[in-house]
């Protein structure tokens, strides 16, 4: 194996060296036909920022803040995705709704009563997105009236679907240099219907 390779030449370092910024480099120039993995997180080289469910409301909006985010990924004691909780439940009507219902001191909140659960996300088909572009991303998080979307793959290994990847409105606003603010319209009368019940 020695013989196989070589020593690599180095050089030395000037004065005028820098860490790299990601976020100070200049993007190429982005549009709705750009590839959709484009303005994708990829959680397959990122790790995503996760919260115990058990944790206090307050720890996450300060992990939120720490790690300049708006969305954390909700797990129980066995690292098992339970829900997921944006910087807009945080500081929304979720919190003043479970200390009115539940009687609870807002410092007394946990993750786990103002997180989306598990049963009530859904996801893109990570194969779908090779093919896509940002357009149908804009198009996708505009009709579920949603800031985030997850796109999951199949481990074949496991058989399990892993969130392999993050959409955020915030991201391809700040790349199209446009703004994307969408609110959750009801599709259907029995939506509505359901919405009003459960506001009274």
């Amino acid at each position: 194996m020695d013989t196989q390779y070589h020593a690599l030449k180095t050089v030395a370092l000037p004065q005028a060296t820098d860490l790299i910024h990601v976020d100070a480099r200049p993007q190429r120039p982005l549009n709705p036909n750009s590839p959709a993995i484009e303005v994708m997180t990829d959680l397959r080289v990122i790790d995503p920022v996760n919260i115990n469910e058990d944790a206090k409301l307050s720890d996450a909006h300060i992990r939120m803040v720490s790690h300049g985010i708006r969305l954390l990924f909700v797990t129980n004691n066995k690292e098992q995705l339970v829900g997921l909780l944006t910087a807009s439940d945080v500081q929304g009507e979720r919190p003043l709704k479970c200390v009115h219902e539940h009687h609870k001191r807002r410092s007394e909140i946990l993750v786990a009563d103002i997180m989306t659960p598990r049963r009530d996300l859904d996801a893109l088909d990570m194969h779908e997105m090779l093919h896509s572009n940002v357009g149908h991303i804009i198009a996708t998080l505009r009709s579920l009236g949603r800031q985030h979307a997850l796109a999951v793959e199949k481990n074949t290994a496991t058989g399990h679907y892993e969130i392999c990847g993050l959409f955020s409105t915030s991201t391809i606003s700040r790349r199209l240099g446009i703004s994307l603010n969408f609110v959750r319209v009801p599709q259907a009368f029995a939506e509505i219907e359901h919405a009003l019940l459960h506001h009274n």
